[in-house]
């Protein structure tokens, strides 16, 4: 609680906040919001914005208010299953390797610095096609890239907090060492981690479109923003106003989970790194 109260306290964590969950809002109630159903021809291609269609329509006819907000869902979910699961990986390796340290620490991190030594979105390309398109691929080649940063971030942070009093108090007391990381050291090293769920949220939601945009990701004809913003590129002298449609509604995601990540750092007195995924 108290923590809402400090993260509530700042206008960033006002704003982040309730757009957060107003978008959250619309993706749980998508099937119901969408004036009509994503993948029916519904108007002649590419009509014109009118009462009936406030966004118009793409090149099959289809309403884009509608797709975007079914886009949008997935966007959001795959933000939020990518935070969770590299945040999980990432934080275990950096727990393990800071705190029994040696030969063990020496091999995680050693792996992590190949994971990073190549460029984010190429390896992200690379393990799409591996494991082929779909959310569950998707959402793994995403999280795989991001977890080297959590697990760097906790490493850094257990060498630090394992040094403490409280945790050389916790050892002379004969503390088994499950109860020493889990309940000791771990709530003590998650601030960082937290705020760098967020960014890796933010960054995830123009990674995935990304590879929806380069045709990696999910299969059409189901709604993401990025195919949407690859057929609007495809078709610029047509409509030219469907690209940059779609491109704001990309904009507004990653706007709420970075206004969202400010007022959360502020809250933490903490921060992350921007480096997890990168679009």
């Amino acid at each position: 609680m108290a923590l809402w109260r400090r993260l509530l306290s700042t206008r960033a964590g006002q704003v982040g906040t309730l757009m957060l969950a107003l978008l959250i809002a619309i993706a749980i109630l998508a099937p119901w919001i969408a004036p009509f159903d994503p993948l029916a021809q519904v108007s002649q291609p590419f009509a014109p914005i009118s009462w009936r269609h406030p966004l118009g329509n793409d090149e099959l006819g289809r309403d884009i208010l509608s797709r975007i907000i079914l886009g949008s869902r997935l966007s959001l979910l795959t933000a939020f299953a990518t935070a969770l699961l590299a945040a999980a990986v990432g934080v275990a390796i950096g727990l393990v390797g800071g705190f029994f340290g040696g030969w063990l620490d020496a091999i995680l991190m050693r792996v992590m610095d190949v994971v990073l030594s190549v460029p984010a979105i190429l390896l992200a390309i690379v393990l799409v096609a591996i494991m082929g398109g779909g959310l569950v691929p998707l959402v793994v080649a995403i999280a795989i890239v991001a977890v080297p940063t959590f697990a760097r971030l906790t490493r850094a942070s257990v060498l630090t907090v394992k040094e403490r009093e409280f945790v050389a108090a916790q050892r002379v007391a004969g503390a088994p060492t499950g109860d020493l990381v889990l309940r000791t050291i771990l709530p003590n090293v998650l601030g960082p981690a937290v705020v760098q769920l967020v960014v890796t949220a933010s960054t995830a939601i123009l990674t995935e479109s990304g590879l929806n945009f380069l045709g990696l990701g999910i299969a059409p004809p189901e709604p993401s923003l990025g195919s949407m913003l690859a057929a609007g590129n495809e078709n610029l002298f047509l409509s030219p106003l469907y690209p940059v449609i779609v491109g704001f509604a990309i904009a507004i995601l990653v706007a709420t989970f970075d206004t969202f990540g400010a007022g959360l750092q502020s809250a933490l007195g903490t921060t992350g790194s921007r480096s997890a995924v990168v679009a």
